[in-house]
């Protein structure tokens, strides 16, 4: 080696002692191990964390599909990368929801253990005992009707759906012939009779499938302990997981509607800039009912606005017509809805069968 070359002590290539830089990985040479030094990097990063979020979150808001065609044409370092954006908005989502769901399960639990309530005869009560149970009956109702329309901006419900699940005459009916109650599996419960017993009166055989008797397990859990609430903590919690299922399978779709429109990684940047903005309007309406209850018919607006959003974000990404935008993102949406759908309903049979 010359006299004038030096060796990173990082990578170890040699370069001119001259430099201060070290051209092949950019360490400064000759950097004594200061606090100045040790934390530099650290907040550095941050910094430039921080100052890359702000300068990406607005135009992310107000911008669609802006962010995703300036990464693509080559200015990757100006704003946050789409993963990045997307995770980071992810996270915060669900750190606020997790106030929510929380509450939630706990309202769960509590219905369901007003549902398994021992069976009543109504012919054996006084008038004020039934006028009691009728008043009882129209607040659960009323309590459910409240519960279900705040979280109709996730479940898709809309008010005449929940209207009619409401008012269905076997609605915490103390007469439904699905109660549990007074079976022979309620009996062997209360007397704490094996479990293989219990598993016996419910149908299960010695030679069924490994599956089954994980389904039949789970079930007497459930029956036993009489709550929901730890499945539907168990379905949010596995939401995030299944999220990195659906976004591909969306970069999939848009692949199929803009064959010529560059490769899957170019679409896959668009879904994560997309999502990011659904989990940033998510974030908002959490964000401010965890403050204040803001009207059902804002929630939607807000949620339908992720469509038109998605319209002008194609037409500028891919830079195709107004029409054609229009029509290819209505497919995109009917198509993916169902893909949504499935993907929920595997979620819940796994919370069910792992909670």
């Amino acid at each position: 080696m010359s006299t004038n070359q030096t060796i990173c002590k990082n990578c170890e290539n040699s370069f001119d002692s001259d430099f201060k830089f070290c051209p092949h990985c950019g360490q400064k040479d000759k950097d004594e191990l200061t606090l100045g030094v040790l934390f530099y990097n650290t907040i550095s990063n941050y910094f430039s964390f921080d100052a890359r979020f702000f300068k990406s979150f607005i135009p992310l808001l107000i911008k669609p599909g802006y962010l995703a065609r300036k990464f693509i044409e080559g200015k990757r370092l100006l704003y946050l990368h789409p993963a990045q954006m997307y995770l980071f908005v992810a996270i915060v989502f669900f750190f606020l929801f997790s106030f929510k769901a929380n509450e939630q399960a706990s309202d769960m639990d509590k219905g369901l253990a007003s549902a398994f309530e021992e069976h009543v005869d109504i012919n054996s009560l006084s008038e004020e005992e039934v006028l009691a149970l009728k008043l009882k009956d129209s607040l659960d109702r009323e309590e459910a009707r409240i519960a279900l329309k705040k979280t109709a901006v996730f479940s898709g419900m809309t008010e005449k759906q929940i209207d009619s699940l409401v008012s269905d005459k076997n609605f915490n009916s103390k007469k439904n012939d699905i109660s549990f109650a007074g079976t022979k599996v309620d009996s062997l419960i209360k007397i704490n009779a094996p479990d293989k017993e219990i598993l016996t009166s419910m149908g299960l055989e010695e030679t069924d499938s490994a599956f089954k008797k994980r389904l039949y397990a789970q079930a007497l859990k459930f029956l036993k302990s009489k709550q929901g609430g730890s499945i539907l903590q168990t379905f949010y919690d596995t939401v995030p997981i299944a999220m990195f299922f659906v976004l591909p399978l969306f970069a999939l779709l848009l692949k199929l509607f803009y064959r010529k429109s560059g490769r899957y990684a170019h679409h896959l940047v668009f879904s994560f800039y997309f999502f990011a903005f659904i989990f940033t309007v998510f974030s908002l309406i959490v964000g401010i009912n965890l403050i204040v209850d803001i009207p059902d018919w804002i929630d939607t607006i807000i949620v339908l606005s992720i469509f038109i959003y998605l319209f002008i974000a194609l037409k500028r990404f891919y830079k195709q017509s107004w029409l054609k935008s229009y029509f290819k993102c209505s497919l995109i949406t009917l198509l993916f809805f169902p893909i949504v759908s499935l993907v929920a309903v595997g979620v819940a049979f796994f919370a069910f069968m792992f909670y």
